[in-house]
């Protein structure tokens, strides 16, 4: 089963193997609106001399993006930073429910992540757990 943006789950309603996706086109403005946010101004991060670098974390949150639409928590989270993306680059976020388990408040999740770009490059690889709570 695929889950794309719009859709809506609820921890029930997810199964072991479910992906879910997410698609975002980075820009210039995303690039130093983020740099502003997070103090990381690098040169690599800004634009002017060309294309700017997206900082690691702003290409991660697309997959963050999934999580909030489950309304889950974090409690950990990896990361591998494979390829640079670059302002104009549309990345592709796919979430995987690797597994799922009764928690004392909620419904335990554990994800693995990749996020490619758009020739299909494989740009992040990472995972995380956390917690959907019971409403």
């Amino acid at each position: 089963m695929t889950w794309t943006t719009g859709d809506q789950e609820t921890p029930t309603s997810l199964t072991v193997g479910q992906v879910m996706r997410e698609r975002r086109t980075i820009t210039d403005e995303d690039i130093s609106a983020f740099a502003e946010l997070a103090g990381d101004r690098g040169r690599h991060h800004l634009p002017g001399g060309g294309r700017a670098m997206a900082h690691g974390l702003l290409t991660a949150s697309l997959a963050t993006k999934v999580g909030g639409r489950l309304d889950f928590i974090a409690r950990r989270m990896g990361w591998e930073f494979l390829r640079p993306v670059w302002s104009g680059d549309t990345i592709t976020a796919e979430v995987t429910v690797r597994a799922l388990y009764e928690a004392r408040s909620g419904t335990g999740v554990e994800f693995d992540i990749e996020i490619r770009n758009q020739d299909g490059e494989t740009v992040l690889r990472g995972d995380s757990t956390g917690l959907i709570r019971h409403r």
